[in-house]
């Protein structure tokens, strides 16, 4: 059951973030237009990996939620709306207001809001390091192609 919340939850994430920014990418006219990182993945890559990452990711808070205290349920979950909502807004404030300084700041936010949900609530488990990591390696993907959008635009 935990994990049917999760699923629904991230990948709800990702359709309102993509309702905010009012489509895809590849319709989005300023994005195409773009000077894009040489190691910008093709369009379908973003997809499959964000698919990927919000499955891992739902298995992962799973796992995690069921072992945190209830003393410490309500920090937790605070963590999760923020990164929630980190990810969510990102799109609107990327392709729909091109506020691209903000946009490294929301990914680097994001970023440390999962590192520090996983060093406090994760005991030294590698199993749930390893549902992660694919997250956290994406951002540092986003965040390196936000910047390179920001330096050369």
């Amino acid at each position: 059951m935990r994990i049917a919340l999760f699923l629904v939850l991230n990948f709800g994430a990702l359709y309102v973030g993509a309702l905010f920014m009012g489509g895809s990418p590849a319709e989005n006219e300023w994005y195409k237009a773009l000077n894009k990182a040489p190691w910008t993945p093709p369009g379908w890559v973003f997809g499959f990996a964000w698919t990927s990452i919000m499955l891992l990711y739902s298995v992962y808070l799973s796992r995690v939620f069921k072992s945190i205290p209830k003393e410490k349920l309500a920090f937790a979950i605070g963590l999760y709306v923020m990164q929630w909502c980190f990810n969510v807004f990102w799109n609107p404030i990327f392709f729909v207001h091109h506020a691209l300084v903000l946009g490294c700041v929301f990914i680097l936010l994001l970023f440390f809001v999962l590192v520090f949900f996983h060093v406090k609530f994760v005991s030294k488990k590698r199993i749930e390091l390893g549902l992660v990591l694919p997250y956290l390696l994406w951002l540092c993907v986003a965040f390196s192609l936000n910047l390179y959008v920001f330096l050369r635009n």
